[in-house]
């Protein structure tokens, strides 16, 4: 037991995956990577099309980010943000702060987001908009309003919390002893009955804004987001935007809500907010939600929530190096070109007999195949045929997500698409039930 597989298949216990199939098979061990290539151990080349579980934007080792990186490696990694700050973590605050002022479009608004609470990933930063939500209406005297909204089908993160306002039973069904009650809806008319009823009762309502990601990549439909956030003033209920899959240009725009001139009252980001280099979340808030929190020290009223690793020096300083990419190569521009070029190659996976749907927002693609059975493992198959081929993305069930980091080339994107329906020709030719 001396190769490193051996030792995986030893010690290792690798986030959703069944363990089963994992010691049955041999493992991929990535050990280099330049733009959208991934090379394991062997030598083998991969493309990556799902940008390393939707981190990585400008691909792997930018030299940019590296060197910013480096840099401030010579200076320090980390101290303490409790009590203490650091000048990555103030910039890159004022940096997102001013690309949030864009939000709204130009469209008159009482909303802002004006002040940035860091943690460590999406789901800490999903966790912290929930409790910073439910600390605010006691501080305002308002402490019925104890319950959340979310939506069917949602995927808000891992922590306790955030599995409570996650709707994906087979995720979060084993946890249900640990979570709190929560009401969920499945359309806008659902939510309006809802707050009809019990508005004072409603702390927030907490959505993905155009797509849900882990719920299977479903489009909302257009102006759903904009109707519930007159919806949430009109009842003056909080507004919770999980940007962390949406954030940072992958839905064509740099967040998600500008496509609709919403600000929200708070906005988690995480996944490509360092470019796929360093754990890093943010939660941006407004002074209004702030200021509900300042008092006498004996007033309590601190927002008891923090982590180790907040604010670190080596996060932000990738985060800004990470944003200054996007200002020098014109990357959002970028973004339009590749998502015109997505849209017409899987236009051409529509006739395949065996895809169901194609569904695409901004440079997220997704192809769902079936119907077919959850033990026939369709999604993990045409994946695994993929990876012969030399592309490496995970399915969300039957769905297959195709994600690429925007320094993609034109070729590259044409061979995922290519791969991605022999795939599916190959492996559901005999397979549906």
């Amino acid at each position: 037991m001396n190769s490193l597989a051996d030792k995986d298949r030893r010690y290792l216990w690798h986030p959703f995956t069944q363990m089963k199939d994992w010691l049955a098979e041999e493992p991929i061990i990535i050990e280099s990577a330049e733009g959208a290539v991934l090379r394991d151990t062997a030598g083998r080349e991969y493309l990556d099309a799902n940008s390393s579980i939707w981190t990585n934007l400008h691909g792997h080792r930018h030299p940019k980010i590296t060197q910013a990186i480096k840099d401030q490696l010579d200076k320090i990694a980390h101290s303490s943000f409790l009590g203490l700050s650091n000048a990555p973590a103030i910039e890159l605050a004022e940096k997102l702060v001013g690309l949030t002022a864009n939000l709204s479009g130009g469209k008159p608004t009482t909303h802002r987001l004006t002040r940035v609470f860091y943690s460590d990933d999406g789901s800490t930063a999903m966790e912290v908009a929930i409790k910073m939500a439910l600390q605010y209406w006691q501080h305002r005297k308002q402490g019925r309003r104890t319950k959340f909204v979310s939506f069917a089908d949602a995927y808000h993160g891992d922590t306790l919390g955030v599995v409570s306002v996650g709707g994906i039973e087979l995720f979060h069904a084993a946890f249900k002893p640990l979570l709190f009650d929560v009401l969920r809806v499945s359309q806008l008319s659902e939510l309006e009955k809802m707050m009809e009823q019990q508005y004072d009762r409603i702390a927030a309502v907490v959505i993905e804004p155009l797509i849900q990601g882990a719920g299977g990549m479903k489009l909302w439909p257009r102006g759903l987001l904009a109707e519930l956030r007159q919806l949430c003033d009109q009842y003056n209920v909080l507004l919770i935007a999980d940007e962390v899959l949406t954030g940072f240009g992958r839905t064509g725009t740099m967040f998600a809500c500008e496509q609709e001139s919403v600000v929200p009252d708070l906005m988690a980001l995480s996944k490509g907010l360092t470019g796929g280099y360093l754990p890093l979340a943010a939660t941006l808030t407004t002074e209004e939600i702030f200021n509900a929190f300042l008092g006498d020290y004996t007033e309590f009223k601190t927002f008891f929530h923090g982590h180790s690793y907040t604010g670190n020096q080596l996060g932000c300083a990738a985060a800004l190096a990470n944003l200054r990419v996007f200002e020098e190569e014109q990357v959002l521009a970028r973004i339009s070109s590749l998502s015109s070029q997505l849209a017409v190659g899987l236009d051409r996976l529509r006739t395949l007999p065996h895809v169901v749907d194609v569904r695409q927002c901004g440079f997220i693609g997704a192809v769902e195949v079936g119907p077919y059975p959850i033990e026939q493992k369709m999604g993990i198959r045409v994946c695994a045929e993929m990876r012969k081929h030399g592309v490496l993305t995970r399915p969300v069930d039957n769905t297959i997500v195709l994600m690429p980091p925007y320094c993609v080339t034109d070729a590259q994107l044409k061979r995922m698409l290519d791969v991605l329906r022999d795939s599916i020709r190959a492996t559901s030719s005999g397979g549906r039930s």
